[in-house]
């Protein structure tokens, strides 16, 4: 059975009409727990001493400490209360815990994570750690993997992750997202894939295909996905027009080339914030599904670089 980290026992209590969709993640995660092929773990709590491999300490320190200020805390967007804590430890540390999975079992996941807007030293955009940088920069510190590939379909830019990586040619970041969308202010990454508001499934599909296809072209340890579903057309703050075929769509393109690259993944949520909220919770519940029937077939153990 795969195995899938969570965090929603950690709930923040956000304030009526937050826009925030808190309850998303215990949705997908009842709504997989039908499928039998799946079995559920709570994310482990991620150490201080792997979040300042990739965050400033005087930052990590300020947040675990609950000193961050109040224009911190407003660019983040959520309250600074303790359960922001311990759920931003253990959505880092299922991110971790599945990439570790993940080079022994072919690939594992996480029902949260993809918190792609949070750089070295600040939040940003819902996110206060960087859990896939993070994740990344474990593996490679310990040598377990010499080259990773990050894939950020989210609908709104990887901005943290492409400026944590910005000088590490160790880790390729590839991004397609909205041009016009938050972030404003772009950060580059190693490839970025930009789209019009409104981009429906062909245009989208018929540009992401062929990116993706040179991306995977090259050799990588490692694939990170950051598979969030704000890209479709029921979706509050995504603007694109994808429907839940082309979201699939999109899956299969990634998952193919994994497979036949024969590399460890990990998935990773990332955005979604659909009216209504089922449209989100049907769409990321299949990515993980999708996951299952295509990598399913790797072998169990995978050839590590030398040491």
């Amino acid at each position: 059975m795969r195995v899938l980290y969570y965090c929603d026992h950690h709930d923040i209590p956000l304030g009526a009409g937050h826009k925030f969709p808190m309850e998303k993640y215990r949705l997908i995660r009842r709504e997989l727990e039908r499928t039998p092929q799946f079995r559920f773990a709570p994310g482990p709590l991620v150490s201080r001493d792997d979040l300042i491999r990739v965050h400033d300490a005087a930052y990590v320190d300020a947040f675990l400490e609950g000193r961050l200020d109040a224009s911190q805390v407003r660019r983040i967007g959520f309250p600074q209360v303790p359960e922001l804590i311990s759920r931003s430890l253990s959505s880092v540390g299922g991110t971790l815990a599945a990439a570790e999975r993940s080079l022994i079992e072919g690939w594992s996941g996480v029902l949260a994570g993809g918190t792609h807007h949070a750089f070295r030293d600040f939040g940003s955009g819902f996110c206060v750690l960087n859990d896939i940088a993070v994740a990344a920069r474990s593996l490679l510190d310990r040598s377990l993997v010499r080259r990773v590939l990050i894939v950020d379909l989210d609908v709104h830019q990887g901005d943290g992750t492409a400026a944590i990586f910005s000088e590490h040619p160790e880790v390729f970041t590839f991004s397609a997202h909205g041009r016009n969308n938050f972030p404003f202010r772009k950060q580059q990454s190693d490839w970025d894939l930009e789209f019009e508001n409104g981009a429906e499934d062909d245009a989208y599909l018929s540009a992401l295909a062929p990116a993706l296809a040179q991306v995977f072209a090259q050799e990588f340890d490692i694939v990170f996905y950051q598979a969030g579903v704000d890209g479709l057309r029921s979706d509050r703050l995504g603007k694109l027009s994808l429907s839940a075929d082309g979201i699939a769509a999109r899956d299969r393109l990634v998952f193919e080339h994994v497979a036949r690259l024969h590399i460890p993944c990990v998935v990773t949520l990332g955005g979604g914030y659909a009216e209504p909220i089922q449209d989100t919770v049907t769409a990321a519940a299949n990515t993980y599904r999708l996951a299952d029937q295509a990598l399913c077939a790797m072998s169990a153990t995978f050839s590590r670089p030398s040491q």
